[in-house]
């Protein structure tokens, strides 16, 4: 039995893998951004042993839902899920930092940072990835394309700095959730099953890091994702922006 912590599992494929990982008798903690999503939450996972409310726009609430997390561990896996897609990149959240870039970027990366390292971290990317700016210019004003590249690129980088973790980038594809739409036309159900095996670290995901999986199994990426020099660059300009640092390798 694994504990588990789904960031955005109030619906979607997050709750859809909360729900397949309670039935495989792991112990899953859901995640929401207030408390009425925290209410359709645990409605959509009965079995889900509890539910965290935090704003992921919000950097101080992130923090804070940081704070929870490591009262709360220690914790087997992690998975990076929660996101925003059609918002406008200049829609600002309660802090003034733009909601995109707070919530699929920023978000991720404070809670990877503070959190006690997992034996497993994932980061939801997508196909769109691949037309992400690499040049990380004007970063904050992000679209969704490039935010999952930056999720990509965060995936391969805390893979060289947590070599005790496995960490894996995930493609879930053109799925018909809320956000992908009813005419997508990958399959959901193989989506739900790549969500388990990287929870789980089972299949062929078993002791491999560092890699970005789609159908529970490797998939192509773009180029720049793993340019190290890009992906420190990413990383500096992360802790400028949130004030939080990588913890030293002795603390992982």
């Amino acid at each position: 039995m694994a504990r588990i912590f789904i960031t955005g599992s109030a619906d979607g494929l997050g709750s859809r893998a909360a729900k397949a990982l309670v039935d495989r008798g792991h112990q899953v903690t859901l995640h929401a951004r207030n408390a009425q999503r925290a209410t359709d939450a645990e409605k959509a996972c009965p079995g889900a042993e509890n539910v965290l409310v935090a704003d992921l726009s919000s950097t101080e609430e992130t923090k804070q839902l940081a704070q929870e997390l490591n009262k709360l561990g220690p914790w087997d896996s992690i998975i990076h899920n929660a996101g925003v897609m059609r918002v406008s990149p200049s829609t600002k959240g309660k802090e003034g930092i733009p909601v995109i870039f707070a919530t699929n970027t920023l978000a991720p990366y404070i809670l990877t940072c503070l959190v006690k390292p997992p034996k497993r971290l994932c980061f939801l990317s997508s196909q769109l990835h691949q037309g992400g700016d690499s040049s990380l210019k004007n970063i904050t004003s992000c679209g969704y394309g490039d935010s999952k590249l930056h999720n990509t690129m965060m995936a391969f980088a805390f893979a060289r700095k947590f070599p005790n973790v496995e960490v894996s980038s995930l493609d879930p594809g053109w799925v018909p959730t809320k956000m992908g739409g009813a005419g997508a036309s990958d399959d959901i159900d193989a989506a739900i099953e790549t969500y388990v095996m990287l929870a789980e670290g089972t299949g062929a995901a078993r002791g491999q890091t560092g890699k970005h999986w789609y159908q529970s199994g490797p998939r192509n990426f773009v180029k720049a994702a793993a340019d190290e020099q890009t992906q420190e660059k990413l990383l500096k300009e992360l802790e400028s922006i949130s004030g939080v640092s990588i913890p030293a390798s002795s603390n992982i």
